[in-house]
């Protein structure tokens, strides 16, 4: 019985992907008081330094969407996190309460990743790779404009660059702003719009001038994908993949189509 515990420990440990079994760590990484929950995916160690990817999940998503990018990414030979964003979800880890969640947090907790994995032995500081989806992919590219020597490459999935647009559509002034919004059962609080009206305008991400790959949906019913049109012709270095039939979220085979892309990239 104690043979068997401790194999099924050790299974524990693993999660089945399409490709194989992938062994997953628990990390934890600090941003000031904000504790970030994520979990990391490492190909096998050969003595050098390896790259790092960094997937930023959407609105009210989670870590778990980004492991389906842990194969593709290990056998590239890159480590691959994923992670929670503190209030980005009431089902995050780190903090589900919505009420506080802002995209310039969002930003501030992307930055400190990226910084944590800068300062690790095994990592090449200058291979960090950033792929943002929807919402997180807005904070991607703001990121990646405002810090543009700290990512090699950037890698944008359906984003949601639509989202200063909408809601300043939707609020025209920032007193027409209500306590609580609720967005497809989410609550959101004042901070999250009064912010929006704040950002930049979207041309600022073409501050960064390395390589992006854009893919997205042409039947995406929430971000329209001419916005991805128009970023790739604002970015220095930037390709755009449209999948046909795609909305927001990938089927199997329109993720697969996604990965297709993103490994010649990352090559």
């Amino acid at each position: 019985m104690k043979r068997l515990g401790i194999l099924l420990l050790l299974i524990s440990q693993f999660t089945l992907s399409y490709c194989g079994i992938i062994l997953e760590d628990t990390l934890w990484i600090d941003n000031g008081k904000r504790h970030i929950y994520g979990l990391i995916s490492r190909p096998k160690y050969t003595g050098e330094k390896q790259p790092v990817a960094i997937i930023a999940h959407g609105f009210n998503g989670t870590h778990h969407g980004g492991k389906a990018y842990f194969q593709a990414l290990n056998s590239l030979g890159y480590q691959a996190y994923t992670f929670d964003f503190p209030c980005g979800s009431v089902n995050s880890r780190s903090d589900s309460n919505t009420m506080n969640m802002s995209i310039r947090d969002e930003e501030s907790d992307l930055v400190a990743i990226i910084r944590y994995f800068k300062k690790q032995k095994d990592v090449d500081a200058n291979r960090i790779v950033v792929i943002g989806e929807s919402q997180g992919g807005l904070v991607s590219a703001l990121t990646a404009a405002e810090h543009p020597k700290e990512i090699e490459k950037l890698i944008l999935i359906y984003p949601a660059l639509c989202i200063p647009d909408n809601w300043n559509e939707r609020y025209p002034m920032l007193e027409n702003v209500p306590d609580t919004t609720r967005l497809w059962g989410v609550p959101l609080g004042r901070r999250f719009f009064r912010e929006i009206r704040e950002l930049p305008a979207v041309k600022y991400i073409a501050k960064y001038k390395r390589p992006v790959l854009i893919i997205h949906g042409d039947k995406d019913p929430v971000v329209p994908f001419q916005y991805s049109v128009d970023a790739q012709k604002m970015y220095k270095d930037a390709r755009l993949h449209i999948i046909p039939g795609a909305g927001h979220g990938f089927r199997p085979n329109e993720f697969e189509e996604a990965i297709q892309q993103i490994k010649p990239f990352l090559k």
